[in-house]
């Protein structure tokens, strides 16, 4: 089953919306829908990873100093000694 609901969006987004739709022959609506679904599983994953860091914290499970610099280390030289 699928709701149906009125969006209202600025007319330039409109157009490009329109303009995507007839690119890819596929309908405004269909275009809208697919637009609406990955914005919500993207940032349905995105509060499940906050939501488990921030259980993590609560747990007091942090990285230490030592692995921190590790993780540096491999992305940052060291600047050349004179």
């Amino acid at each position: 089953m699928m709701a149906a609901f009125t969006v209202r969006v600025a007319e330039d987004v409109a157009t490009k919306l329109d303009q995507l739709a007839e690119k890819l022959d596929r309908s405004r609506s269909y275009m809208a829908a697919q637009a609406i679904k990955d914005y919500v599983s993207r940032e349905e994953w995105q509060l499940a990873e906050i939501e488990a860091g921030l259980a993590e914290a609560d747990r007091g499970e942090f990285a230490s100093h030592a692995d921190i610099a590790r993780v540096i280390g491999k992305y940052v030289k060291s600047a050349p000694q004179s």
